[in-house]
């Protein structure tokens, strides 16, 4: 794990940036694996990873930190990203893999009421891919907005969004 963490920070090459977020994302599968990856302070290197220009690069950095964000202290450093990612989510091509990644990022990371507030201003997106997305991405986005919806402080932000 530490070699390939150590591979993504020394290669700029988007194959191999690729298979080693694949793999690392595979390996977050196991939660020993989990708390290891942040020791190794890779959920940084994994999120250093959506700023890059290559879409299925920044693909394969979501699905990583998504199966990453499966442990409470992981979603405390992955939340960082939170407005990044919805920020990808609205600038994606509607119902590509890079969009519902984000998604399901978002999913997650929405599961507790603790970082909801860093996706209100995502909402009226949310609401527009709704009524825009393929079915994939419909089930995807009324996900998050079920987790939203489960917190009454989002009440007013869910009726009041502009579509």
């Amino acid at each position: 794990l530490q070699k390939l963490i150590h591979l993504l920070q020394a290669t700029d090459d988007p194959l191999i940036q690729e298979q080693a977020l694949i793999t690392l994302s595979n390996s977050a599968a196991f939660s020993v694996n989990q708390d290891i990856i942040r020791n190794l302070d890779g959920l940084s290197v994994i999120g250093g990873m959506l700023s890059d220009c290559t879409p299925k690069v920044k693909e394969k950095a979501l699905n990583a930190l998504n199966n990453l964000s499966m442990n409470i202290k992981n979603q405390e450093e992955i939340q960082v990203y939170i407005i990044q990612v919805c920020s990808n989510v609205e600038s994606a091509p509607l119902n590509s893999d890079l969009q519902l990644a984000a998604l399901r990022l978002l999913t997650n990371m929405s599961v507790t009421s603790d970082y909801h507030h860093k996706m209100i201003n995502s909402i009226p997106c949310f609401l527009h891919l709704l009524s825009e997305g393929t079915e994939r991405t419909q089930t995807q986005v009324l996900k998050v907005l079920v987790n939203l919806s489960a917190n009454p402080a989002m009440t007013r932000h869910l009726l009041r969004a502009q579509v």
